[in-house]
């Protein structure tokens, strides 16, 4: 039996919680020009518990975006970057041997901040994403014997460079699944890059960062996203959606296309994700454009393309265009 919903109650109280998210785009805007998709897919983030996998070329602004976020929420921020002879250690930290006690002391490593940026990610090799996935997941990371939990908010935003194949190490799709979104950052506009000529040439005045919200606004915003009404009727269009990509349910023309469809880790953080982004529009309800709009960030990352595919040119993206404009919208 489903419990009433008042959805004039929900959209009250998703405006006053809300009230920070203009702060923080105003803030961004001080040094980040344009890439407002990107910012918003941080927010996103942000508000679920969600980890980002950003692909782009050098020079689009992503670490200074988070750099950015970071300031603009008062948070704690560290920047790894990753190389093939990183460590473990590197990441998380180590025990180091104090003559004085003749114990070992923990030396925590730069995991321990809210926001994380993993820089070129799949240069580092197994151990030390299997390192950085248990700190992304059960949010916590074990030193020696003793496990220390991380503080809230925790975002790792992760990057990769899509030309560069040299060097690298593919991410295994397990921790792939675990990025709740993968966003593709594109070149500015002509005017875009006119202004951010300007900035770098000191003809526009770059402004000071403030800190616009602190973490424990952050942590009560996640509570109201969740409670973020979905209908029935939405739940089922992105349950189509997923399956839509899976053996058993595929859809008609995409035989022989997917090696392997979206887990059920697609599901909940395509629900996640749209409650998120109903949060950012100040509405208490998610309607099927917010699923439609997160449909690619969440499903890219999750689905293998078979040898067929790859020979015919098509994409992930493809793949999710067939399906959003064939699976009925409610």
């Amino acid at each position: 039996m489903n419990t009433p919903v008042d959805i004039e109650q929900l959209n009250q109280q998703v405006k006053a919680d809300g009230t920070f998210i203009q702060a923080i785009r105003a803030e961004c805007k001080k040094t980040i020009v344009g890439q407002s998709h990107m910012i918003d897919r941080l927010l996103i983030g942000l508000l679920t518990k969600g980890h980002i996998l950003l692909e782009g070329l050098p020079g689009l602004a992503k670490t200074l975006s988070i750099k950015t976020l970071a300031s603009a929420t008062n948070a704690s921020f560290s920047r790894i970057q990753f190389t093939p002879d990183l460590l473990p250690a590197d990441i998380i930290g180590t025990m180091i041997y104090n003559p004085g006690s003749r114990e070992f002391d923990v030396r925590k490593g730069p995991i321990f901040a809210n926001f994380i940026l993993a820089d070129e990610i799949n240069r580092a090799p197994a151990k030390v994403q299997s390192a950085l996935l248990e700190a992304m997941q059960e949010k916590q990371v074990t030193i020696g014997k003793e496990s220390f939990l991380l503080a809230e908010p925790f975002l790792v935003m992760a990057t990769q460079n899509p030309i560069e194949q040299e060097g690298t190490y593919p991410l295994p799709e397990a921790q792939l699944d675990r990025f709740m979104l993968k966003v593709i950052i594109d070149y500015p506009e002509k005017e875009e890059e006119r202004y951010i000529i300007r900035q770098n040439l000191g003809i526009v005045d770059n402004e000071k960062i403030n800190p616009v919200v602190n973490t424990d606004v952050i942590v009560k915003a996640r509570k109201t996203v969740s409670s973020i009404y979905m209908d029935e009727k939405i739940e089922n269009y992105i349950l189509d959606l997923v399956e839509s990509t899976r053996p058993k349910t595929m859809l008609k023309g995409l035989e022989g296309l997917i090696s392997h469809g979206a887990s059920p880790r697609a599901s909940i953080n395509l629900a996640l994700s749209a409650k998120a982004n109903a949060f950012l529009k100040g509405r208490g309800y998610v309607t099927p454009e917010d699923v439609r709009l997160l449909a690619k960030d969440v499903l890219r990352h999750r689905l293998g393309l078979s040898y067929e595919a790859e020979a015919e040119g098509m994409t992930q993206e493809d793949v999710v265009d067939k399906i959003l404009n064939t699976v009925v919208v409610p």
